[in-house]
């Protein structure tokens, strides 16, 4: 999911590209694993809490199942099924026993840590199951139509010594995760890493997880990405504990639910909205130069200073992040959100990390995209990568993630001829702004 993989056509889904992926998956597999065989995918680390299970099996099946090109829509079933399967299962035998050094004399019960590999096991015979089972018949709720959406991603780790930027394009977020009412959701989503790539990948695994099973997410949208954003800090910091990792994380996820949009941030990664041509300013990052993030930061007994830029505590360039568990509360896990309702008349999206907009204004935005567009006829499959390759041209050296999702066909927009005077907009329902808190693959993608 992380990866950003390209479909060919998710229209696939419904044809017999269905029962041809199933035969060869089950040829290639033709019987369930034997303890001494290899695993066909790595096992994530060693141990797994309890909560963590679901994120990082879902995140082994769909990297599994989209390496051998199946149907988006396919995959994102067939892990919702195995996985729901293996968790009503007694997972006790998986269960480790705690190192001393591991044991957290402030947590109020001891953390239950399950063996990864074993689990990781486990589960692909359990997918395997599932395959065997829909090869003769697949339930109508995996061929269940949805929207289909052209997304354009590229990443690049540039100068930097380490690829730390993660993302998560997920136009079948109600097939991952079982939800059959009438509202169509996509997920979309970019984390910029800082101090290793470990709080990156953990939010990209585990963010949408949290927000999928929030008991509000159906009636409070923007409410749930809040508070998936607030669970995952909490998961990942107990993870730094028991692992001594340092790292943190910017992020920013869209959720697409029907007529709406619903987005959350933390840190500097952000998201625009491009309608008739027009920037429309989403929200506002979180930077320690920001009076409110000043004025919430001394008042916790921190400090923000100007070194090369303003970082909080001498340290940090952001104020509110995932994980940096040594930099809390100063640098807060508390996410900002807005909705926005969608009229129709959107263009495009476009999530990025402040490699991107640390050198590209928003107001340059849409006429670099109808640039790229006019060159090629209307194609945008490589928006993001030619996106990319302006930044790096500007003199960005930091990791650089672009993502670009279309309303509308781009043919469309050539056609009505919109490049947009550079003006920004601001329009945007925003939810607790005022809240204490705030940095491999490349592939474009058509989801």
């Amino acid at each position: 999911m992380a990866s950003g993989a390209s479909e060919n056509s998710s229209q696939k889904a419904f044809g017999a590209e269905i029962p041809d992926f199933l035969d060869t998956l089950l040829q290639d597999f033709p019987a369930p694993l034997s303890p001494e065989s290899p695993l066909p995918w790595k096992a994530p680390g060693t141990a797994l809490s309890q909560e963590e299970v679901e994120g990082e099996l879902a995140e082994l099946a769909m990297g599994f199942l989209s390496s051998r090109n199946a149907p988006s829509q396919l995959a994102a079933s067939l892990t919702h099924e195995a996985i729901s399967q293996l968790l009503q299962t007694n997972l006790s035998e998986f269960k480790k026993l705690p190192k001393q050094e591991e044991e957290d004399e402030e947590e109020k019960a001891p953390v239950t840590l399950l063996d990864a590999k074993g689990l990781a096991w486990s589960f692909f015979n359990q997918l395997w199951q599932v395959c065997s089972h829909w090869q003769k018949q697949v339930p109508l709720t995996a061929q269940t139509p949805q929207r289909q959406w052209l997304v354009s991603i590229h990443a690049i780790r540039n100068t930097r010594r380490k690829m730390e930027d993660r993302h998560v394009s997920l136009p079948t977020f109600n097939h991952l995760f079982g939800l059959s009412d009438s509202v169509d959701r996509a997920y979309f989503a970019v984390f910029d890493g800082h101090g290793g790539v470990d709080a990156a990948r953990y939010a990209a695994v585990h963010m949408h997880v949290n927000a999928a099973h929030h008991p509000e997410l159906s009636t409070d949208p923007t409410g749930a990405l809040k508070e998936a954003f607030r669970r995952t800090d909490e998961m990942f910091l107990c993870k730094a504990k028991r692992e001594r990792l340092q790292s943190g994380t910017t992020g920013v996820c869209t959720l697409i639910a029907g007529t709406t949009l619903h987005i959350a941030w933390l840190g500097d990664s952000q998201v625009i909205l491009v309608q008739q041509g027009q920037v429309v300013k989403l929200m506002e990052p979180h930077k320690p130069e920001r009076q409110d993030e000043k004025a919430r930061i001394e008042a916790l007994g921190g400090f923000v200073s100007l070194m090369d830029c303003w970082r909080v505590n001498g340290t940090l360039a952001v104020s509110r992040a995932i994980g940096d568990i040594f930099q809390k509360p100063y640098v807060s896990g508390e996410a900002d959100a807005a909705s926005r309702e969608l009229t129709g008349a959107e263009d495009y999206l476009l999530l990025a990390c402040d490699g991107f907009f640390d050198v590209v204004s928003h107001q340059e935005v849409t006429s670099l995209v109808h640039s790229h567009l006019v060159k090629q006829k209307g194609s945008g499959f490589h928006v993001a990568e030619e996106l990319v390759a302006e930044a790096r041209e500007r003199g960005s050296h930091d990791n650089i993630t672009v993502m670009v999702v279309f309303f509308r066909d781009p043919k469309e927009l050539l056609e009505g001829g919109a490049q947009g005077a550079g003006d920004v907009q601001t329009e945007v329902r925003c939810q607790d702004l005022s809240s204490g808190l705030s940095e491999l693959e490349t592939k474009p993608s058509q989801s």
